[in-house]
């Protein structure tokens, strides 16, 4: 069976984890100014779906070859950066689109994006690695208790960042009717992806 005593200090940990600004925080931050609310439950979903599959593969054991080599994590954080710099590209072409007066073409595929920002995320996998081993407590099945602490890791992540990508498509809802308006959330949205994959870029040239 698993152990459900360690689950407040466990989620306790999850929101000190999920509290400052990420790859996947700030993506939904620009996926709600870019697309809109339903484009960040979208994108949430996909975000979800990537988690759940480093979750399984940490409870499948796979976890190990991250520790043993590295470099892997670093060819990730390098996908991750290079893919965030495609995405910015993609989004100043809609925010010139906008400008042009074709507004209503949209960038699309939401659900992919989330799942590949979230692949291509390695502190998700870190967190798994560190901190997922440190909850076992005295649970007779530890594959099943890291399963469980996984599920409930990807559930909260799915709240609290689809709540805040939710939160800014508000703000796309609401200036959606003009084309300077949708160009300029766009090129905010553009902001966020180049800064996001300097921040990455900086963090393994340090490493």
């Amino acid at each position: 069976m698993v152990d459900l005593a360690v689950l407040p200090s466990y989620i306790a940990v999850i929101l000190l984890f999920l509290a400052p600004p990420g790859p996947d925080m700030t993506y939904m931050l620009a996926v709600g100014l870019e697309g809109g609310r339903l484009s960040a439950l979208k994108a949430i979903l996909g975000i979800g779906t990537g988690m759940s599959a480093y979750a399984a593969a940490v409870v499948a054991g796979m976890g190990e070859i991250a520790r043993s080599h590295p470099s892997v994590l670093d060819a990730v954080r390098i996908l991750g950066a290079a893919y965030l710099l495609w995405l910015a590209y993609v989004t100043m072409r809609s925010a010139r689109r906008a400008i042009n007066g074709h507004g209503d073409i949209a960038t699309g595929g939401w659900y992919l994006r989330g799942v590949l920002v979230s692949l291509t995320n390695p502190k998700i996998i870190l967190f798994y690695l560190a901190v997922l081993p440190q909850f076992i407590g005295s649970a007779e099945n530890p594959e099943l208790q890291m399963a469980v602490l996984g599920a409930i890791n990807v559930l909260m992540e799915i709240v609290l960042y689809g709540c805040i990508g939710v939160l800014s498509g508000f703000f796309h809802a609401r200036l959606t009717g003009s084309t300077k308006a949708t160009a300029v959330l766009n090129y905010a949205a553009c902001a966020v992806y180049v800064a996001l994959a300097a921040a990455i870029t900086v963090e393994i040239l340090l490493t």
